[in-house]
């Protein structure tokens, strides 16, 4: 791995936007570290297991999301690094099905071993006659982080044409989707028609995506400039907070009527323009720091495993809290809150960062796909196809896991549409029908 991650690192160009590499990289561990600070299980008094969160306990944390929700920042890092790739098939002759096939490999690949262990799982503890309320908690958790793929998956398939808005709009196309976002957030909240509010998955990571375009084409060079729209942002972000009907915090919290993520709000957006203005604004000192062997070498190992990372760090979290409550709830009979349990906090982020390592070691290699030379590529319905039928069974395994409350006590209906859609881009057009056209 270390002489791969060595070689990687002196055949990198000295044309690429490292900077972009390290917030993926960051991004992504600020969400796996912000998670594991969110969960805050303890035994109440009666004995029983509570899967508390710290947001809910302790309001006052709602606002370190500010800072602690980086999705913004990849989706916009996605951005840069889709522009690019669609840019270069395009000038290579590729077509949209080829292209769309080694984008949608590399994102769904990791999505397979972590069913299959958690099927197994689910199916062994039904048999046991565990409630079944138990496993769909404990397969929901584990499965919060594939609501992202089922987004980004989406964005990804519209890259060619969110490509040609900015090619042609330029900015003006953030704006227009913007503006979309702000529509239909009004209608939500003043009609209350909340099923219309889903539309914003388009429109706001949409919106956040062409920022990357921007980013891209380095439209964001000026460091004044980019602090003015920091502060821009973040004077919109607070006065959404202060005077619309937005909460506080930037990701969905238990028991709150409103969530700024299901569905997205232009909080999100605002907070986008907030953090890229700030992470923008320190791109060129940041980028001569990465020019540094170890660090960029540290960027390429972390990224080579970042899905894998995403994907299994939350069942890394239900194995710790089962091996405490096991070990007669070792460090969960502390008061959320006290300052003997903010203590725990450092021993609780390494046990987890522990258990986390097995998962990376062992399914770290289904974030590099082999390259298929068998056949050619499918047709381009094929992929989009497959795309959203995997996307709407992650789409329900992120709300109910793979846990249910069926006959074989397993969701099924997530589980078969996730595989059929991995299967759908699995699938290439054999050798013989090619022949035969």
């Amino acid at each position: 791995m270390a002489s791969r991650v060595a070689e990687f690192a002196d055949r990198t160009p000295a044309s690429r936007n490292r900077y972009v590499d390290f917030l993926r990289a960051i991004s992504m561990l600020v969400v796996v570290v912000g998670h594991w600070l969110a969960a805050a299980p303890y035994i109440d008094e009666t004995g029983a297991l509570v899967a508390a969160q710290t947001l809910t306990i302790l309001p006052w944390t709602n606002w370190l999301t500010w800072m602690l929700q980086v999705m913004p920042i990849f989706f916009m890092v996605g951005g840069y690094a889709n522009c690019v790739s669609w840019r270069a098939a395009r000038r290579d002759g590729k077509s949209y099905a080829a292209w769309l096939e080694g984008r949608l490999r590399r994102l769904l690949w990791p999505i397979l071993p972590l069913l299959a262990v958690w099927v197994a799982i689910v199916a062994i503890e039904y048999s046991r006659g565990i409630r079944p309320e138990l496993i769909s908690y404990g397969s929901r958790v584990a499965f919060i982080p594939v609501w992202f793929l089922a987004v980004y998956v989406g964005i990804v398939l519209l890259v060619p044409l969110t490509e040609a808005a900015w090619a042609r709009f330029g900015l003006g196309s953030f704006c227009a989707l913007t503006a979309a976002a702000s529509v239909v957030d009004i209608i939500y909240f003043a009609a209350g028609l909340h099923w219309l509010g889903f539309v914003n998955y388009l429109f706001v990571w949409g919106a956040i995506t062409i920022l990357g375009y921007a980013w891209c084409d380095e439209r964001f060079s000026d460091r004044r400039t980019l602090l003015a729209a920091a502060a821009l942002g973040l004077a919109a972000l607070l006065a959404l907070v202060r005077f619309g009907p937005y909460p506080v915090s930037m990701i969905g919290v238990p028991g709150d009527p409103i969530s700024t993520t299901t569905p997205p709000k232009i909080t999100l957006i605002a907070l986008a323009i907030f953090q890229g203005g700030l992470l923008l604004a320190a791109q060129a000192p940041a980028r001569r720091w990465l020019d540094g062997r170890v660090v960029w070498m540290t960027t390429i190992a972390i990224n080579g495993s970042i899905m894998t990372l995403f994907m299994w760090h939350l069942t890394a979290t239900t194995l710790v809290v089962f091996a405490a409550y096991l070990a007669d709830g070792f460090g969960l009979r502390l008061a959320p809150g006290s300052s003997a349990w903010w203590w725990s906090r450092l021993p609780w982020l390494a046990a987890n960062a522990i258990a986390l390592i097995p998962f990376v070691v062992a399914f770290g290699r289904f974030e590099r796909p082999r390259a298929t030379t068998e056949g050619r590529e499918g047709p381009a319905w094929r992929y989009v196809l497959g795309a959203l039928t995997t996307g709407l069974g992650l789409a329900l395994l992120a709300e109910q896991g793979v846990g249910g409350y069926g006959r074989f006590g397993l969701n099924i209906w997530g589980i078969v549409l996730a595989l059929i859609g991995i299967g759908l881009v699995a699938s290439r057009t054999s050798a013989s029908r090619t022949a035969a056209r």
